[in-house]
């Protein structure tokens, strides 16, 4: 066995403005040796004319899994007896520290080696390389080449530039970060087979750099074992109604093709060629098809245009979708409707007969600005019947089993207000989701979900055992119920995960595929036996993804407010908490009007800022959804009365009630509407030592009338007040007009092709903070538009929210210079 010195000091020296903090490696986990060979010469020179020297075997691939797989570690190294002449070894070891820094990698000695850093090459000169270390673990691993009968020890340091508390170790355990968001693989969507028997699961893997790989596998129920991946197939297979056959499309020699595949026996079978462009949904019995194919609108000049609306600002809102019929044994496509209104299916009767569509069209002189038709067509006399027209507040139509009523989805001022539930002088939250009946032969509407708290989010009228299930956000969870639609009775059926991405229903068995996440657990996917009511996991994604990953505690904490009401919320210790240490805070809250949910993952994933060494304060304030008709309503027009003093409020209380958290270094942080709260909250307190609003709102005027969606969403939040109805609210509530009143330093972000909220809305805030002498940041992400998805300017905005929290509430301004450094402009 090899045995090699690496002489280790630990020296923690005392640091000045001109001196650095040292520290010399003394542990690695080690893995090796692995024997190599000089290679058979040929010829003594390349094609280069070079010769091949010794040290060119270190350039020989090794995969650096043994060294993370390794359990031995060592402090030294030396050479023993071996049968073959060269070996390479692995070491490696991880540096942390508590901010962002910059130091010096030092390896030397006269041995052959490479030297990494997170699966990079470092460039080494005179034995050294300049690294940037960000509060998160740093991987070094060193690869080096042995010589039998030859020592030659490696030395290995790192100094630090700046006062950052650097340590090295073995162990891999580590903080969440970042990329584990933005890493790895998730799962897209799932759907369970008719007889219940298997699962298509698609998932998506995102590498390091945000290069992207799809693929599709097809998982037995019973074993979890794959029996069909995708293999080179189109990503866009689905389940057939009834014979347990998966299709899809392809290109082949007739165009559009249509294959059905048994994933047993691996049979493909062409159902059909030549088939048009566009989405289609398969009829329950198998022989045709149903297509959405789109129509080209009239072009707008590219110099000049006329918006004739103003959804008309939207790329490609003259294009209109009309349904077609293709049946699939003589390939005729019959034309099932046409007009200048876009029609939309939304359900097929089970025997095939019958389908459901919709047209939505505009109505702009009364809220929600656009009124909803709903028509059952008979497919085979082409009679159409209208079930109702120009209703308000509907989402969604499906048939009943039976086909003789409607589940209908939409808000409660649906159908005349009948499932209306709130205090007298509200106004309803339309993003509040409720359910109605609506019985076909009387045309008679029942409201399923008058007096049922939670939000309705999905639903499915069951055919196998008639009942309706439906996902609906529960407070800050998202849970699955059942609801009996004779009894008009709910329950609540327990599932393993938090929060509910989605469900399947198998159509021919008790059973049904969902997926989720939890506050501390990452995407897993189960199937349930509906009759057991037990859960059993197929893919556990939490196994992966938080492998070494060590989590704080997340902990409840509700407080009742000076208002009367349980105002519900939680926190997120650092995953190494320490009791008695005071700890900065950063308060986050919703967005929209939807709960700030108990995901791992998010676009502010609470456990990155714990990992950050922030505690994280989530609270549920009033507006949201999920906590009743009457308590979401106070979100409509409010635009921050009460929500804003419930959530000072339970700032105030959680400092006083939390030793362990510096009152003085309190942060607030928001997107959307909720970039708005932040800037209405600096309005109206000095409690916070830093803040950063995303996308927010600063004038609701100008965000009413120049937002893609500003005047149709506040047709929810401002129900009935316009500029010339409501000049107080429009006035008083905006940000902008009490700028004065901000003494809170704050970072805006905004990406700048951000079509929901415009950028100007956080340019104007910045605009006048500027003029008033305020400290403040903008940051603008180029072609970014209200989410920020690209990989790259991700992570930079990310860094960019770290670093300003990091200057303001930890008084460590390294991270925001080395981004933003200043200029002398």
């Amino acid at each position: 066995m090899f045995k090699r010195n690496l002489c280790i000091f630990i020296s923690l020296l005392s640091f000045n403005f001109l001196s650095a903090e040292e520290i010399n490696i003394n542990r690695f986990r080690y893995a090796g040796p692995f024997e190599i060979k000089m290679p058979f010469m040929v010829d003594c020179l390349n094609v280069k004319g070079e010769k091949y020297a010794e040290k060119e075997l270190i350039k020989t691939a090794l995969s650096f899994s043994p060294v993370r797989g390794s359990r031995q570690t060592v402090e030294s190294l030396s050479q023993g007896e071996t049968n073959t002449p060269y070996a390479l070894h692995l070491a490696s070891f991880y540096l942390n520290s508590d901010r962002y820094a910059k130091g010096t990698l030092c390896v030397t000695g006269e041995g052959a080696h490479e030297v990494y850093v997170n699966d990079k090459l470092q460039t080494m000169q005179g034995g050294e390389t300049k690294l940037t270390v960000e509060p998160r673990p740093l991987e070094v691993i060193i690869k080096y080449l042995v010589k039998k009968g030859e020592e030659a020890p490696l030395n290995v340091s790192f100094k630090t530039e700046g006062d950052a508390v650097i340590t090295a170790g073995t162990s891999p355990e580590r903080p969440y970060t970042l990329s584990d968001v933005t890493d790895g693989r998730r799962i897209e969507w799932a759907r369970i087979s008719p007889n219940g028997q298997y699962v298509i699961v698609a998932m998506q893997e995102t590498h390091p750099g945000g290069k992207q790989a799809p693929y599709t596998n097809i998982i037995d129920k019973a074993t979890g074992n794959i029996v069909l991946s995708n293999d080179g197939r189109p990503q866009n297979m689905r389940w057939m109604p009834q014979t347990n056959r998966v299709c899809y499309t392809r290109e082949g020699m007739q165009g559009k093709e249509l294959v059905a595949l048994d994933p047993v026996t691996k049979a493909e079978s062409v159902l059909a060629v030549n088939l048009p462009d566009g989405s289609f949904t398969f009829s329950p019995t198998e022989d045709f098809l149903l297509f959405s194919i789109q129509e080209k609108g009239p072009e707008k000049d590219k110099d000049i245009q006329e918006i004739l609306v103003p959804d008309d600002r939207q790329t490609g809102w003259r294009d209109r979708t009309f349904i077609h019929r293709y049946d699939l044994a003589s390939g005729l496509l019959q034309r099932l409707t046409f007009g200048h209104t876009s029609t939309l299916l939304n359900d097929v009767s089970e025997d095939g007969r019958y389908i459901l569509f919709s047209c939505r069209e505009p109505f702009l002189s009364e809220r929600p600005f656009s009124r909803v038709s709903v028509y059952r067509m008979d497919l085979q006399t082409m009679r159409t019947d209208t079930v109702f027209r120009h209703e308000k507040f509907i989402t969604g139509v499906r048939f009943s089993p039976d086909g003789k009523q409607l589940l209908v989805g939409g808000s409660a001022e649906a159908f005349d207000a009948t499932g209306l539930c709130i205090a007298r002088g509200q106004t309803s939250n339309s993003g509040d989701g409720q359910l109605f009946l609506y019985d076909l032969p009387g045309r008679k509407v029942t409201p399923l979900t008058k007096a049922f708290d939670p939000s309705i989010d999905r639903f499915v009228w069951n055919r196998f055992d008639k009942q309706i299930y439906a996902t609906a956000k529960d407070r800050d969870y998202v849970r699955l119920y059942s609801i009996d639609p004779v009894k008009n009775k709910i329950k609540n059926i327990p599932v393993e995960e938090e929060v509910l991405s989605d469900i399947s229903l198998a159509a021919g068995a008790p059973c049904m595929a969902y997926w989720g996440m939890s506050v501390s657990a990452a995407q897993r996917l189960y199937t349930l036996d509906l009759k057991k009511e037990v859960s059993t996991c197929l893919r556990d994604l939490s196994q992966e993804l938080l492998k070494d990953v060590r989590l704080g505690e997340v902990k409840d904490w509700n407080f009742v407010s000076s208002f009367g009401d349980t105002i519900y919320g939680r926190y997120y210790l650092p995953p190494h908490f320490e009791k008695g240490k005071k700890y900065p805070l950063i308060v986050n809250y919703y967005g929209g009007t939807t709960p700030t949910a108990r995901v791992l993952e998010s676009r502010y994933p609470a456990h990155v800022y714990a990992g950050l060494g922030y505690i994280v304060y989530i609270l549920q304030p009033s507006g949201a959804t999920g906590f009743g008709q009457e308590f979401s309503a106070r979100h409509v027009n409010a635009w921050g009365k009460q929500t804003a003093e419930e959530i000072m409020e339970g700032t105030r209380r959680f400092c006083r009630e939390h030793t362990f958290v510096n009152e003085k270094k309190v942060g607030c942080m928001g997107a959307s509407y909720g970039g708005f709260l932040t800037m209405y909250l600096l309005t109206k307190t000095d409690m916070f030592a830093a803040a950063m609003s995303h996308a927010g709102i600063s004038d609701i005027t100008s965000y009413w009338g120049e937002g893609y969606w500003g005047y149709s969403y506040s047709a929810l939040a401002s129900a009935g007040s316009y500029p010339w109805n409501a000049r107080d609210m429009y006035v008083n509530q905006s940000p902008l007009f009490a700028a004065d009143k901000v003494n809170t330093p704050i970072l805006f972000l905004h990406g700048s092709a951000d079509t929901n909220v415009p950028p100007g809305e956080s340019i104007q805030m910045f605009t006048a903070l500027k003029l008033l002498g305020k400290e403040t940041a903008l940051i603008q992400i180029e072609g970014e538009n209200h989410h920020i998805l690209h990989y790259d300017k991700r992570i930079k905005w990310n860094n960019s929210i770290y670093a300003w929290f990091a200057r303001w509430l930890k008084d460590q301004p390294e991270w925001w210079e080395a981004l933003y450094p200043k200029k002398n402009l």
